[in-house]
Parts: C-alpha cells; sequence; structure tokens
C-alpha cells in the first residue's frame, strides 16, 4: 500500500504510523456518558473510512487519510490541519 503526502509525494505505507478513526472529538465540558461513548464505542465499518495517519519516517505531517477498509484503497489524503483537525501530541 503506497500513501501520497501532501508534502512529499508516494511513499511506502511502513514510512506512516496508524493513529486511528479521524473522529471528530467531544468539547471538555461533555458529559461521562458523550466521552465514555467517543472512547470506548466505535465502529468498524468495511468499506470508506477516515482516519489519521503520520508521516513518523519523513516530514511528520499529521495525515488525514480516506481509505477502503476492504481493498486498502488510498481514496484521499489531505493534511490534518486542511481538513480543520487540531492535533496535539503528548510530548512527555
Amino acid at each position: 500500500m503506497r500513501i501520497t503526502c501532501p508534502l512529499c509525494g508516494a511513499r511506502d505505507h511502513r514510512e506512516f504510523t496508524y493513529k486511528g478513526a479521524a473522529l471528530p472529538v467531544p468539547a471538555l465540558d461533555s458529559g461521562v456518558a458523550e466521552w465514555d461513548a467517543h472512547v470506548h464505542l466505535r465502529e468498524n465499518p468495511a468499506g470508506p473510512h477516515e482516519e489519521l495517519w503520520q508521516h513518523a519516517m519523513g516530514c511528520g505531517a499529521w495525515l488525514k487519510v480516506r481509505r477502503n477498509t476492504v481493498s486498502h484503497e488510498i481514496l484521499a489524503v489531505e493534511l490534518a490541519q486542511d481538513a480543520g483537525l487540531v492535533i496535539k501530541e503528548d510530548r512527555s
């Protein structure tokens, strides 16, 4: 599988690290039920799905990847920041 980084071009998927589904995060003051659902209740889709990947062995960019989970075909790639996603890394 090859992922096309918007900054570096097409690269082998081994240069990237899968970081999970690209899901909206509840507001910090959301209730326990909403946070519990966000953390523990996930669908396991067969077909197109939006995911977060990091180009860990390259430029380090965070990407929003739309991938078909059945065929592994990459349907779209964009920088996470351009998709309106805010990534906060734990640097501890």
